[in-house]
């Protein structure tokens, strides 16, 4: 297990070094009674954090630097009654993981290829790293999608921009520019192993009892940030590649290490496409708050923003203050956190399904009114 640096001996960390809490404290009073866990005795109940998962197994930390290998029980994996993720607070007793304690945040996306499962990232952070490489892998439009999925996760994003050594003058000002552009009022940080340059800044966000996670393409830096701040190669990472000068992927799982003089962070495998999860209104609103500044200051609260007079958003469009790509991304993002909702709203499903039985019928009657 690869969960901390060699400076850091095991038996000097209890779960205060993972961010145990009063208030976790006092919610494992509360669900270690008498009855948790099935009529286990309290004093056989004991707290932990995950801090690895593998194939329906997890490491879990317990008090005084202890770490198990658990599982939940039988009957919760057949009923599928408990989401566990790394980063979670858990109840053990026997060695099994019984009750999960309430997250205070939850990174989530859908499962990839499957349009109904979500996943859960890392539970219980802080603040979210998006790491995106200088270069070929910087896309604003990506970063978008990942905001969104940040600000719905309860958690506080931040972007960091990798590899800045490769460039420098004006050919980085545009990069970095285009970012901010896209990440209004959220933190941008450009760094590079390489040099040092804005490492041990970015380690300053991560402070005792914090919790940090690291989300990002394969290949962009993320395991290579992570063993700077813990001063040696805990997590393995590979030479880049001849043909686009990006990383290997190498991290398999997800982990939580800690970090020395405090905090935790989890490493991530590399994401390959982010599909959104359910997500509120208030997600969209913070990644976009520029557009949606402009439609509230149309003529017509429920303007479509297609031929409406007196319509903001159109007329930011026309005289380029409002970008035509950021536009579209934003409507393509509506769209998409739209029909998760129908999937999963019976009353949303009922008013769509009416609202596609009178397109139809304006259709066919206005097809009825050209044939006479």
């Amino acid at each position: 297990m690869s969960f901390l640096s060699k400076e850091i001996a095991l038996s000097e960390l209890d779960l205060g070094a993972l961010g145990w809490s009063s208030e976790l404290a006092a919610q494992f009073e509360e669900l270690s009674g008498p009855d948790a866990g099935g009529g286990v005795a309290t004093s056989a109940v004991s707290p932990g954090r995950v801090i690895a998962a593998h194939r329906g197994a997890f490491d879990v930390w317990l008090d005084g630097g202890r770490v198990v290998r658990s599982r939940l029980p039988g009957r919760m994996v057949h009923f599928d009654a408990v989401d566990v993720a790394v980063g979670d607070w858990v109840l053990l007793s026997d060695g099994l993981i019984r009750s999960v304690l309430p997250r205070r945040s939850a990174l989530v996306r859908s499962a990839a290829g499957r349009t109904s499962d979500s996943q859960t990232l890392a539970a219980n952070v802080d603040v979210v790293f998006v790491v995106s490489s200088l270069g070929p892998d910087l896309e604003p439009r990506r970063l978008e999608r990942y905001l969104v999925t940040v600000w719905e996760s309860g958690a506080a994003p931040e972007i960091v921009l990798t590899k800045s050594d490769r460039f420098d003058g004006a050919a980085l000002d545009e990069m970095v520019a285009s970012v901010e552009a896209v990440a209004l009022g959220v933190p941008v940080w450009v760094v590079s192993a390489v040099t040092g340059a804005g490492v041990a800044e970015l380690r300053s966000r991560v402070g005792a009892g914090r919790t940090a996670v690291l989300v990002g393409s394969s290949g962009v830096g993320k395991s290579t940030l992570v063993n700077a701040w813990l001063g040696g190669e805990v997590m393995a990472v590979q030479e880049v590649r001849a043909d686009d000068d990006e990383g290997r992927h190498t991290t398999t799982h997800r982990e939580l290490l800690v970090l020395p003089g405090g905090g935790v962070v989890i490493d991530t495998p590399g994401i390959r496409e982010l599909q959104l999860a359910d997500a509120g209104v208030g997600a969209l609103e913070e990644t976009f708050g520029d557009v949606e500044e402009l439609a509230a200051a149309c003529r017509f609260g429920d303007c479509s923003h297609s031929v409406e007079p007196g319509c903001a958003v159109r007329a930011a469009l026309a005289d380029g203050t409002l970008p035509r790509d950021r536009y579209a991304s934003w409507q393509k993002l509506q769209r998409e956190l739209r029909a998760i909702a129908i999937r999963t709203d019976a009353r949303l499903r009922k008013e769509e399904r009416k609202r596609w039985q009178q397109v139809t019928k304006d259709a066919r009657s206005r097809t009825r009114h050209r044939q006479t």
